[in-house]
């Protein structure tokens, strides 16, 4: 059953053996104009031996979860030739394993015959969904909590078959 949002890195924080996440749009609503995107467009490139410039509250989030034994997975189902919003994503994911997630790429075209929930989710301990939900543009629309089995062991199937299917980040080649 749905439940009003818990934040999110309370969710994190209670999990005890894994986080996984769903991403499957090919765009996320970001300021085409300024900010990290806009950056990137024009060229730049984060530096990983400048650790220093491009660690983030997200990273020490995600470090402090794997320093506790909490696997963090995240898969990325994307279009090929990739958009240029997954180009971007691309180009900084070593943060993210730097900081202890393990991420890998699937293209769309490896996902047709698989069973996939309408929405990106978050499963922690294979329990409890988190559901992001956007808008047409890719906006975020907010987040939604369930607590249903039925939705937990659908995301918890359908993450495990793309994560089998998929390519691990540093051998994924962008198209």
């Amino acid at each position: 059953m749905p439940s009003t949002p818990t934040a999110f890195a309370d969710l994190l924080a209670s999990a005890t053996r894994s986080a996984v996440h769903l991403e499957m749009r090919d765009t996320y609503a970001v300021d085409y104009e300024s900010g990290p995107f806009a950056d990137w467009r024009a060229g730049f490139q984060y530096d990983p031996d400048d650790r220093a410039s491009w660690w983030r509250d997200w990273l020490s989030l995600v470090a402090e979860t794997t320093t506790r034994g909490v696997v963090i997975r995240r898969a990325r189902i994307v279009s090929e030739p990739v958009s240029e919003y997954t180009h971007f994503l691309h180009s900084f994911t070593f943060t993210n394993i730097a900081a202890g997630e393990h991420i890998r790429w699937l293209p769309r075209r490896q996902a047709s015959d698989l069973c996939l929930p309408g929405n990106d989710f978050w499963l922690f301990d294979n329990q409890t969904v988190y559901w992001n939900h956007f808008t047409g543009d890719g906006a975020s629309a907010g987040g939604e909590v369930s607590h249903d089995p039925a939705a937990a062991k659908l995301c918890s199937e359908a993450f495990e078959a793309v994560w089998d299917r998929a390519t691990p980040h540093d051998q994924y080649k962008i198209r």
